[in-house]
């Protein structure tokens, strides 16, 4: 019984949703409430005066009020009316920037770019990207929101973005990975240590170290974790940041080691405030690149974005090492003593 009375199409009392107003017969309110005249506004809107007449008469119905008063051949809005309006004024004006907006965006060179991006590669790949993108697309309004893979990839999945500048994770069926770049995660140590001072790393020194790691949430993390547990080594005392810049510092003033990419710190590591070694002569690598969702088509800008930066990491994986292996033993000429594990080795 409930559902005959929801469901009949007359007895609108009894539904859950009454369906929204008609746009045509809003507007057509709108300028009679203006022109006070049923011919002025079939004539405004190139309609016939019945058909104005009409028109208002199932607005009437569908809202359930009486809007208009004929005064002789003036129309007056009731109170009813007078409400409507103000709503349908709101209503119609947000049509009409909704209309501007999509006819803007479907103008050459009009549109947006919502990226995702670590706040490393935010802040040393992506401005001289965006730098070479705004002179191609001038116009485009672009959106960035940083975070760690695991954040961007849920950006991804909720369409909230639609590239992101990430590592590679687990693979997502619904996302694409584009590949850019490969790099290495090395020790990176203040100066003074002693490790840089040797210029290499003993591997029963590596355990005794305090290192200041990157969030544990993150896939850098991850991979660290998985590299020391296959060399059985269980790394020491853990400070665990969220900033790169946080932690560079860090070491500077000797409060650790940290394990990152030497072109995250390619300035430190060029002025001396910073040394890198490597981990062992296995290396730890972690490739980069572009996600967006499995299937769906890249717009030209997108593919610019892109293409861009293809160009500005291509060198990243062929960056010489900081300390190659023949500076290491400038650097320590004395060999280590006999049953030591020289764990260095060039990058």
């Amino acid at each position: 019984m409930n559902a005959l009375l929801i469901f009949h199409v007359d007895d609108e009392t009894g539904s859950w949703m009454k369906a929204p107003l008609d746009s045509r017969q809003l507007r057509a309110f709108y300028t009679l409430a203006r022109t006070g005249s049923f011919t002025q506004t079939a004539r405004e809107l190139h309609l016939t005066q019945s058909g104005v007449s009409h028109s208002m008469k199932a607005l009437e119905r569908d809202t359930g009020c009486r809007l208009l008063d004929r005064l002789g051949k003036k129309v007056v809005l009731t109170q009813a009316g007078e409400q409507l309006l103000h709503y349908a004024t709101r209503i119609l004006q947000e049509m009409e920037t909704a209309r501007e907006s999509l006819s803007h965006l479907g103008k050459w060179g009009h549109g947006r770019l919502r990226l995702g991006a670590s706040t490393t590669a935010c802040q040393h790949i992506i401005p001289p990207v965006l730098r070479e993108f705004k002179e191609s697309f001038p116009d485009h309004a672009i959106h960035i929101e940083p975070g760690d893979t695991p954040e961007l990839i849920s950006l991804l999945l909720r369409h909230k973005i639609d590239l992101a500048l990430s590592l590679e994770a687990e693979k997502e069926v619904q996302l694409d990975f584009q590949p850019l770049f490969t790099d290495e995660l090395q020790f990176v140590v203040s100066p003074m240590h002693p490790w840089a001072q040797a210029g290499r790393v003993e591997r029963s020194e590596v355990p005794r170290q305090n290192y200041i790691i990157y969030s544990k949430h993150s896939v850098t993390f991850r991979l660290i974790e998985d590299y020391f547990r296959r060399e059985q080594i269980v790394l020491n005392t853990i400070i665990e940041l969220g900033s790169m810049e946080a932690t560079k510092e860090l070491v500077k003033l000797g409060v650790g080691v940290s394990i990152l990419a030497p072109w995250i710190a390619r300035k430190e590591l060029e002025e001396g405030s910073l040394v890198a070694l490597p981990l062992s002569r296995r290396k730890l690598q972690r490739r980069w690149g572009i996600l967006h969702w499995h299937g769906r088509r890249l717009d030209l800008a997108e593919e610019t974005f892109i293409g861009l930066c293809q160009s500005a990491t291509a060198l990243m994986q062929l960056e010489p090492a900081v300390m190659n292996q023949t500076e290491m033993e400038e650097a320590a000429p004395t060999r280590p003593a006999s049953g030591s594990t020289e764990f260095s080795s060039s990058h």
